[in-house]
């Protein structure tokens, strides 16, 4: 029997801004597609430049994990979608903040371009559940 792949968009995490859901579960397995940091309660950027942006994904990827039973210290590997690398020093700032001491593998790419006007980046996972 092959296993059922099961999608969500939990609420109080921003909307997708196409056709599809933020997270994907196989099992214990569970992928989150790219997310930009935007403010689920108003739609909007959390703020203009990445610090902020870096800290709201990572808010919202901790309500997207407890909704299928996981957290940030059960994330496998993060890519990070800069658009500019000049940012890298100010997202790793607040990625450790974030992260505290649990630090997956990670890939930092730099983009030319993103998809939402005032995006400074974007973040996709990949974790497993805590069971």
């Amino acid at each position: 029997m092959c296993p059922k792949v099961e999608t969500s968009t939990p609420p109080k995490t921003p909307q997708p801004i196409g056709p599809y859901n933020h997270i994907a579960k196989v099992g214990q397995f569970i992928t989150i597609g790219g997310t930009a940091g935007v403010d689920p309660a108003t739609g909007q950027l959390a703020g203009p430049e990445v610090y902020a942006q870096t800290r709201q994904i990572l808010k919202s990827f901790q309500v997207m994990l407890e909704s299928v039973n996981s957290d940030l210290e059960h994330i496998v590997h993060i890519n990070v979608f800069l658009q500019e690398m000049r940012d890298f020093e100010r997202m790793n700032q607040a990625y450790s903040e974030e992260m505290g001491a649990h630090r997956p593998a990670r890939t930092v790419v730099g983009v030319n371009e993103l998809p939402k006007p005032g995006v400074r980046l974007t973040m996709n996972l990949t974790a497993v559940t805590r069971d």
